[in-house]
């Protein structure tokens, strides 16, 4: 192959990369004009508003790669379940106080729901559905963002450890907005309903 070839080369991959960069970007402006984006994202906790989910492509393919590579690596679902419990515990044991149920049998419950989740993350409305949902399942609970944040951040130190370089920045950010955003969906199920149970206990006294 001379230099000129080799030359031509690059430049057809350069132009591919950069075709794939202005995709990802129309995407992420698709996602803006639906408002979806700038309400959610990797840092804050919104607990505001219940909307649908819009993460790109390429974030919604990482964030479930690592998962199916976590799950894989697991020596069962069980096992999975139980690196997770003891990851979120250790972070903040004050927590098993919250549940009462057996930690086997909560082990799976949070390994169940984030794979629920994580399989839905290209199906913006099935998310929104199946979070709510679980929001619901989960009234009895008294979550806050600090109890979020920490849940978010032992699962994804979990995951860097576990999976080493398949865990990309990308990946991370991945499971930050949507950890955040089943955080901040389950507080703002609680609050809407607690006052929707108000209203209806007033309106019939």
């Amino acid at each position: 192959m001379s230099f000129e070839e080799e030359g031509s080369e690059f430049e057809d991959e350069e132009e591919s990369g950069d075709e794939e960069d202005a995709a990802e970007a129309l995407q992420q402006t698709s996602h803006e004009s639906t408002g979806s984006a700038g309400i959610y994202n990797s840092r804050d906790v919104n607990d505001q508003v219940l909307e649908e989910l819009r993460l790109s492509d390429s974030q919604v393919e990482e964030v479930q790669h690592v998962w199916q590579s976590f799950l894989s690596t697991a020596e069962s679902r069980e096992g999975a379940g139980e690196a997770i419990y003891a990851a979120i515990f250790d972070a903040a044991p004050s927590f098993q106080s919250l549940f009462k149920t057996p930690r086997a049998v909560m082990a799976m419950r949070f390994m169940n729901g984030i794979s629920q989740i994580i399989g839905s993350l290209g199906d913006p409305p099935a998310c929104k559905i199946i979070v709510e949902t679980l929001g619901f399942q989960h009234l009895d609970l008294e979550v806050t963002i600090p109890r979020v944040l920490i849940f978010r951040d032992a699962i994804i130190e979990l995951l860097t450890v576990e999976m080493g370089p398949k865990m990309t920045h990308k990946a991370k950010e991945g499971f930050a907005v949507f950890l955040n955003y089943v955080g901040g969906s389950y507080i703002y199920v609680r609050v809407k309903f607690a006052e929707r149970i108000q209203i209806l206990t007033s309106s019939w006294a």
